[in-house]
């Protein structure tokens, strides 16, 4: 199981630097000194390696939002930590590991794509369910619904992240993610 973590960690990073199509099991080889043949072992193509991924990236920022829901923060709050798990990946030199997929996302095997989209439909029904919530109290002003309005956190902060990153200038992605939640917020967020 080290070896297959070993190799999910460099594949990860890989993909977060390069995106999928950058790089190739050689790479993985290289770096982590061992031969592809090892590499098929754990993973008997690169396809498989690939849900492999999403599905680990996916259940850590599961982690992370039902951290923020434990935390009992209100709900601007909750925004605002769920915007800081985009600005930590940026810190490291990286993307949102589904925004490169997505970069790439017509080239991808179909199970990565549904995948994909399957990160993105989970983090949109947390996002509206914070929303609601924070609609509900008084918290949050929505321009229209909660749904809508999660499709826009998404869509802006992996943007954010997009073009943040050829400056490697996290003022511009903090700026960009305070204006957009600055937009439902009641009192001034701070990122």
């Amino acid at each position: 199981m080290e070896t297959r973590s070993q190799i999910l960690d460099v594949a990860e990073r890989l993909v977060q630097v390069r995106g999928f199509n950058g790089f190739s099991y050689a790479d993985i080889a290289a770096e982590l000194g061992i031969s592809k043949a090892s590499l098929h072992y754990h993973f008997a193509s690169k396809a498989e390696l690939g849900e492999a991924l999403i599905d680990r990236y996916a259940d850590r920022f599961g982690t992370a939002l039902k951290a923020i829901d434990e935390s009992g923060d209100e709900p601007q709050a909750k925004l605002e930590a769920y915007a800081r798990i985009y600005a930590d990946v940026l810190r490291d030199r990286r993307m949102c590991l589904c925004g490169m997929l997505a970069a790439e996302y017509e080239t991808l095997p179909e199970p990565m794509r549904a995948a994909i989209v399957r990160f993105f439909d989970e983090n949109e029904g947390w996002l509206t369910g914070v929303l609601e919530h924070g609609s509900a109290a008084g918290a949050l002003e929505l321009e229209g619904p909660a749904r809508d309005e999660a499709q826009t956190i998404v869509s802006g902060l992996e943007g954010a992240l997009l073009v943040a990153r050829p400056y490697r200038d996290m003022a511009r992605f903090e700026a960009a993610a305070t204006r957009l939640l600055k937009s439902l917020a009641r009192t001034a967020p701070s990122i």
